[in-house]
């Protein structure tokens, strides 16, 4: 008995949350994820931009916020293909709600106070995905 019960507290949260859906608010959080990860630093401020995003967007509480970023963290690891992701939002979400979701990406992108050309080239990836101009992906950047 002892031995299953610290196995269950030694084994890494991620083997214990399920792999969500992949829904177009669990490929927009993989999407997050993707650009927090792309500078090789998944760094405590972009979790947190992170999870206020999702608490934001979903109306979710700090602690379903953070169960729904774990979830979108195993999707992100499953699923290799940026634009993949981004699809799944093309066809589930209205035009005028990707400008959200762009925002959103760079929110993260800079959460960590600096621009690294890998994060910026997921956000091109998804936005190119969505048939966003440069141009204007850019501009929703704040």
């Amino acid at each position: 008995m002892f031995e299953r019960i610290l196995a269950r507290l030694t084994a890494p949260i991620a083997d214990l949350t399920p792999m969500p859906e992949a829904d177009a608010r669990h490929a927009l959080g993989a999407l997050l994820v993707r650009v927090a990860k792309a500078d090789g630093a998944y760094l405590f401020q972009e979790i947190e931009e992170i999870d206020h995003l999702l608490a934001d967007l979903y109306s979710l509480n700090a602690i379903e916020a953070a169960r729904m970023r774990a979830e979108c963290e195993k999707l992100e690891a499953a699923m290799p293909d940026t634009s993949e992701l981004a699809n799944i939002l093309t066809c589930d979400v209205s035009t005028s709600e990707r400008d959200e979701l762009v925002s959103a990406l760079w929110k993260v992108a800079d959460a960590d106070g600096q621009r690294h050309d890998t994060e910026q080239q997921v956000v091109a990836i998804a936005t190119q995905t969505f048939g966003m101009a440069p141009e204007a992906a850019e501009a929703l950047r704040s």
